[in-house]
């Protein structure tokens, strides 16, 4: 196997922006995108390969074929046939509905799915955008739904003006959304089930108000109070800084002027990359090279040994992978 590229799947949302496609170089369209699946298996929207002898094979293809050879032993054994990780691009034109996401006990019981941990990376932000990131005081079920009923929810949630560079680990249950003008690439579980339970009295495309799932959110909602919602790390050039680390990925950010070499011969996972910034040349071990532009996601199976990733002249990535300390 070598590094796989996928093509862009592309949704039109009614709060979608415009800044999705020229970021990722691809021609201008007419309705707004709200985001880019840039690697997804989640049914009905199977990631397509865009380069290599594989070009056209769909990521259930790669992962029937190659199963763990494809993600690693271990991740294999613990989630099974289906591609663990949904990345996309989400660009906010305007406020996002407030959502929740249940957790996986809660989503195999109604769903028969993942639940649905996740993370925001902000790639940009326009002056004064916001993200919502939980509760900015306790809040009881209770008044959760009276709240919802008086439409009142926004005044209990915490704020926080972003700009680029900031990080949020969304857990499932946390109560989040997304404010316009913001910019975000999201690595999550690979899972679509989302519960709304606020979304700013809008209309769809004809004219009726979009579905509240107020009372399934009230069993999946972690009620649990923190002062600081936000992500902290400390930026490091030409180095792996650690963002997140779950039990459902793990998230680096490289920031890179120079040539790296990472060691993945004992890591037992997929590796993906996702190119946030500038463009950079991606070599392994097998002499396999391809081009990476701001924008595109690599794949890279869990056979790879290593691989060197040389910044053209400058590029920012985020490196994912599942670590697993023993067999689940």
């Amino acid at each position: 196997m070598y590094p796989f590229i996928f093509k862009p799947i592309l949704k039109e949302m009614i709060w979608g922006g415009t800044d999705l496609r020229p970021f990722k170089g691809l021609a201008p369209g007419g309705e707004p995108v709200g985001e880019s699946w840039e690697l997804s298996h989640v049914e009905g929207n199977f990631s397509v390969v865009a380069n290599g002898p594989l070009a056209g094979r769909t990521i259930d293809d790669l992962m029937a074929a190659q199963g763990a050879r494809l993600t690693g032993e271990k991740v294999m054994k613990r989630f099974g046939r289906t591609f663990p990780l949904l990345i996309k691009f989400i660009d906010a034109r305007d406020n996002l509905s407030v959502q929740v996401h249940p957790d996986d006990r809660l989503a195999r019981k109604r769903h028969h799915s993942f639940g649905k941990t996740e993370m925001w990376y902000v790639v940009k932000a326009a002056p004064g955008a916001a993200l919502y990131s939980g509760f900015h005081r306790p809040v009881t079920a209770a008044e959760y739904v009276r709240r919802v009923e008086e439409g009142t929810l926004m005044e209990a949630l915490q704020r926080y003006e972003v700009r680029a560079g900031d990080v949020f680990f969304l857990p499932a249950g946390r109560v989040h959304a997304i404010g316009a003008g913001c910019f975000i690439a999201e690595i999550q579980q690979t899972s679509n089930i989302t519960y709304r339970i606020y979304d700013y009295g809008r209309k769809d495309a004809d004219g009726n108000s979009r579905e509240l799932h107020t009372a399934l959110a009230k069993d999946a909602i972690d009620y649990s109070f923190h002062a600081d919602y936000r992500t902290g790390y400390t930026p490091r050039p030409d180095e792996a800084v650690r963002l997140v680390a779950c039990d459902y990925f793990t998230v680096n950010l490289l920031d890179l002027s120079r040539p790296l070499t990472r060691d993945l011969a004992a890591l037992d996972s997929f590796v993906a990359y996702v190119c946030t910034a500038g463009r950079l040349i991606l070599s392994d071990e097998q002499r396999n090279e391809l081009t990476v532009h701001r924008g595109q996601t690599v794949l890279i199976p869990a056979t790879a040994r290593s691989v060197t990733l040389a910044p053209a002249p400058a590029a920012t990535l985020l490196e994912t992978f599942i670590f697993i300390n023993k067999l689940a």
